[in-house]
């Protein structure tokens, strides 16, 4: 088995599949990526069990067809420090070695039996709807940072992907915080839903930064299938029913308040580094068209406080946040001015854009914290 092919295009190829390999993998074949070359096509595979990816590119001189697994890191390693250039494959088909031939000299790997190399899962029965590559991404960002990474409760580890007949909604919590995203352009063809690990999530906002076509999603009751250009994903999804997200979304917090988010975000990073290091207490206190946002660490006495403008005029009042869940909140909504709708200290408050875009729908939530006065 032969073939040549650009260094590049099979180094971006390889780096696109080889991040779901697991530093630790129950299967020794499956630290390796599966090379499927038949015609002049060939097929990247790389999969840690329980999600895997799959995506292929032209090849040039192709000679024989087979499968081979050769392990991915040292080839990533060697590929890197090529600059563009073309690179010939050779390949044997009784013991499996690997040769690279470049310009300038010769590399040999060990590989094994790419026929060991597992199956890509199928189901059938399936569920199905499409989505621009670049709002999948969008979505992804806007709530993959609420997952949790929560040992007894294994549902609040991923992404819940409700979808409708007149929408998408995606909803990512870790029982402190709650994002919910709804994009209006997304339809089903009847009410279902699943939820995402956050691996493969993570792998998707990887490789879609790159992607402009449309994304076909595919699920059933254990699997999850994502198809975009070359490259197909398929992952397990988590088993086991998500919280009632809208039981715990607040509906009447009439206290408004309409800030510049860039302001607010500096402030509360200047004073969270004098915030006490087991609390991490950020107290906001609002008064007429100001908040006031403090810290301290009795332990050192230090303190901080600053005051910046806002658009409220309801009641003075004060709450406590998690300072870096605050600011973490905050640096991912991406309107020009951010609105909090705070009812009292003791209950949730909600964090909204001032403005969304056509279609779409963010909202967060975060949990107070106890402010002791």
């Amino acid at each position: 088995m032969k073939f040549n092919v650009s260094s590049s295009k099979l180094f971006a190829q390889l780096q696109a599949v080889s991040r779901v390999i697991a530093a630790k993998n129950s299967l020794q074949i499956l630290e390796a990526v599966l090379f499927d070359l038949e015609g002049d096509v060939l097929t990247l595979t790389a999969s840690d069990s329980e999600t895997t990816i799959r995506t292929s590119l032209t090849v040039e001189d192709a000679q024989g067809a087979g499968k081979v697994a050769v392990g991915g890191k040292l080839l990533l390693e060697t590929l890197k420090e090529f600059s563009e250039q073309p690179l010939t494959f050779q390949i044997d088909e009784q013991n499996f070695g690997l040769n690279i031939t470049s310009s300038n000299g010769t590399y040999s790997f060990v590989g094994a039996n790419g026929l060991e190399y597992p199956e890509m899962p199928v189901e059938e029965g399936e569920n199905t709807f499409t989505m621009p590559a670049n709002a999948l991404l969008d979505a992804i960002n806007k709530t993959i940072f609420c997952t949790a990474d929560d040992e007894l409760r294994p549902v609040m580890n991923g992404i819940f992907f409700d979808l409708s007949e007149d929408k998408i909604t995606l909803v990512a919590t870790d029982a402190h915080r709650l994002v919910r995203y709804i994009n209006a352009g997304v339809k089903g063809a009847q009410a279902v839903s699943f939820i995402l690990p956050k691996k493969p999530a993570q792998l998707l906002k990887q490789v879609l930064q790159k992607e402009a076509d449309e994304v076909k999603v595919t699920f059933g009751q254990k699997n999850a299938k994502f198809e975009f250009g070359s490259t197909v994903i398929v992952c397990r999804q988590i088993e086991g029913r998500f919280p009632n997200y809208n039981a715990v979304i607040p509906q009447n917090n009439s206290n408004k308040v309409l800030v510049d988010r860039q302001t607010i975000v500096n402030a509360c990073k200047r004073v969270a580094v004098f915030a006490n290091t087991g609390t991490s207490l950020l107290k906001l206190a609002l008064s007429e068209n100001q908040i006031k946002i403090s810290a301290q660490d009795i332990d050192f006495s230090t303190s901080a406080e600053e005051i910046i403008p806002c658009d409220y005029s309801g009641m003075p009042m004060a709450i406590g946040f998690k300072a870096p869940f605050l600011i973490e909140i905050l640096s991912n909504v991406a309107s020009q001015d951010v609105v909090l709708q705070l009812a009292d200290p003791a209950r949730a408050g909600l964090i909204l854009p001032s403005e969304n875009e056509e279609g779409q729908d963010l909202l967060i939530l975060l949990m107070p914290m106890l402010l002791n006065e």
